[in-house]
């Protein structure tokens, strides 16, 4: 299992696959899966059928959860990757390419 270093509300960029490129929020991450959600990528259609609680039935769209490796945090436009430092009593999160705190 990996150490997943992005959190829930980051801008994230998908870096390969079929939504390359493509940026949003993390809205949900499965740390089980090493799988995130993220808004606006990986939609995939869902056919429903009339029930009581959706009579209409029809085609639903909804994200699908993204492997965590697939995907980078986005800082001032450019990708960047995450790294852990200890500064006095707290342990932080910082950018990699720029060296600034997250």
């Amino acid at each position: 299992m990996i150490k997943i270093k992005l959190k829930t509300g980051d801008t994230v960029r998908v870096t390969t696959g079929e939504d390359k490129g493509k940026e949003g929020k993390i809205v949900k991450i499965l740390k089980d899966k090493n799988k995130a959600v993220v808004e606006g990528v990986n939609m995939v259609s869902k056919h429903t059928k009339p029930s009581a609680q959706n009579p209409q039935g029809g085609i639903s769209k909804f994200e699908a959860p993204i492997q965590i490796s697939n995907i980078m945090l986005v800082e001032n436009g450019n990708t960047t990757r995450v790294g852990y430092k200890i500064e006095g009593d707290k342990k932080v999160r910082f950018s990699k390419k720029s060296k600034e705190i997250i």
